[in-house]
C-alpha cells in the first residue's frame, strides 16, 4: 500500500508558496506533475529543483504533485522536505546556503522598540517584511501556526532564516509553549536566529531549559537572546527571577493571556492591567533588561495606538510587538524621547564629557552629582534620539553656542 503526504498550502488567497501531495511508490521512478501559472517559463526550474530535493532524500520511486502560487526556491524545498519526512525517517537536512546579510549578531542593548509578529507558515508575508524596518521580525511557531502544521512550518522557519532578506531587522522566532518549544529549537538554532521568544514563561527553570538545549545544540556557539513573555499571573509574580535569568536581553508581557487567566477583559484604557504591567517593568529594570510592552490589536486606529505607547512609555516600556507593519512608524515615533528628554539628555552628557576632559573623577550638574547608570541612560536617550532623526551625530560642536 502506497504512503501519501500533503505540505504546503494552495489556494485563490495564497501567494508566494506551494502545495505538495507525495505518493512513495515501489517503482515506476520519479513522476512530477507541476500545476503553476509560471509553468511556461520556469516549469522545468520547478521540476529540476523537485528531483534533486527527493534524490537528495534518496526518493527513488514517487509520485509528487506541486500547486504552485508563486513559491520561491526555499520555500518549495521546506515543502518537499517536510513530505518526505512525514513518510521516511531521516535526519538529513536539505539546506541552502545562508545568505550573508543574515550572518550578522546582534547585542544585548540591541533596540527592540518594535517586533514584527508574521505566520511562520505565510511565506508570502516574510518576503518583505524587513522592508517595512521593525526593529524585529518574528517567525511565530506558536498561537498563528495550526497544530498540525507545526512541524512543517518549523522546516519553513529555519528556510527563511537562511535565505530571507530581514533587512537588518533582528531575527527572532517565538516556540512553542514548553516542552513542545524545545523540538522548535532543534530546528532553528543552528540557522542564524538572534533571539528566542520564549512563550507563557512562569519560572527561571523554563528559561533554563531553554538554554540548556540552546547550548546543546549551538554548534556554531553563536549568541542567541532569549525574551521570556509573561502571560499569567503566576508569570508575574516570578517575573524577576525570570529576568534575571541567563542570556535574557528582554521581558516582555502578553496581555492577552494575562487578562484571559485573570478572568477580566482587556480595555484600551489598560486599567486591568496596570499591575502586572508595572511589575514586568520594574522587574526587567531590576534585572538590567528591556522591559517590552504587549501588541496592540487594533491595527485601524493609529490614534488609539499612539496613546497606547505613550501610556507605555510612561510606565518604563521600551518597546512593544505589532501584527501590522502599519504601526511601526507610530511605535518608533511616540518611543522615541521627546524634546524635553532630549534636552535633559544633552545636558547630562555634555557635563559628562566636560568632566572627563578635566580628567575629573566626579561628574556634576550644576551643583547636582550625577551618578554612572544616570549617564549611561542619558547616552541612550541622545543614541535614540539620533537614530530617530531628532538630533544630529555632532550636536555637541553647538551644543551651547
Amino acid at each position: 500500500m502506497s504512503k501519501i503526504a500533503e505540505t504546503g498550502n494552495c489556494g485563490k488567497e495564497v501567494r508566494s508558496d506551494c502545495k505538495i501531495t507525495l505518493e512513495i511508490t515501489k517503482s515506476g521512478g520519479l513522476k512530477i506533475e507541476v500545476i503553476s501559472k509560471v509553468k511556461p517559463l520556469f516549469g522545468d526550474k520547478i521540476e529540476a529543483l523537485c528531483r534533486d530535493v527527493l534524490k537528495f532524500f534518496d526518493i527513488k520511486n514517487a509520485n509528487l504533485k506541486i500547486e504552485d502560487t508563486g513559491a520561491l526556491d526555499y520555500v518549495i524545498a521546506a515543502r518537499i522536505e517536510a513530505a518526505v519526512k512525514i513518510l521516511v525517517s531521516t535526519d538529513k537536512e536539505y539546506l541552502f546556503p545562508l545568505i550573508p546579510e543574515n550572518n550578522s549578531q546582534t547585542e544585548r542593548e540591541t533596540n527592540r522598540r518594535s517586533r514584527l509578529y508574521l505566520p511562520g507558515d505565510s511565506p508570502k508575508l516574510a518576503l518583505n517584511a524587513g522592508i517595512h524596518s521593525p526593529d524585529g521580525i518574528i517567525l511565530d511557531l506558536e498561537d498563528s501556526v495550526a497544530p498540525a502544521k507545526k512541524f512543517e512550518t518549523r522546516i519553513l522557519v529555519r528556510n527563511t532564516l537562511r535565505s530571507v532578506d530581514f533587512y537588518g531587522a533582528e531575527r527572532m522566532v517565538r516556540i512553542n509553549q514548553l516542552p513542545l518549544g524545545l523540538e522548535d529549537l532543534r530546528m532553528v538554532v543552528n540557522h542564524n536566529v538572534n533571539l528566542i521568544l520564549l512563550p507563557k514563561c512562569e519560572s527561571a527553570a523554563q528559561v533554563k531549559q531553554v538554554n540548556d538545549e540552546i547550548k546543546a545544540l549551538n554548534k556554531n556557539k553563536r549568541k542567541i537572546w532569549i525574551m521570556p513573555i509573561i502571560e499569567s499571573a503566576l508569570g508575574v509574580i516570578n517575573s524577576y527571577e525570570i529576568a534575571a535569568s541567563e542570556n535574557v536581553v528582554s521581558l516582555a508581557i502578553g496581555l492577552e493571556d494575562y487578562t484571559a487567566d485573570l478572568g477580566t477583559q482587556r480595555t484600551n484604557e489598560g486599567t486591568e492591567t496596570f499591575f502586572a504591567r508595572s511589575q514586568v517593568v520594574n522587574s526587567a529594570r531590576a534585572a538590567r533588561v528591556q522591559p517590552i510592552d504587549s501588541v496592540f490589536s487594533d491595527v485601524s486606529d493609529m490614534e488609539a495606538l499612539k496613546q497606547n505607547v505613550l501610556r507605555s512609555k510612561a510606565l518604563g516600556f521600551d518597546g512593544m510587538g505589532c501584527i501590522h507593519p502599519r504601526q511601526i512608524p507610530v511605535i518608533h515615533e511616540n518611543y522615541a524621547p521627546d524634546e524635553k528628554e532630549i534636552d535633559k539628555a544633552m545636558k547630562i552628557v555634555n557635563a559628562f564629557f566636560e568632566a572627563t576632559e578635566k580628567g575629573l573623577g566626579v561628574v556634576a550638574l550644576g551643583s547636582k552629582m550625577i551618578d554612572p547608570p544616570v549617564v549611561k541612560r542619558a547616552q541612550r536617550t541622545i543614541e535614540q534620539a539620533i537614530e530617530a532623526g531628532k538630533l544630529s551625530t555632532d550636536w555637541r560642536e553647538n551644543y551651547g553656542k
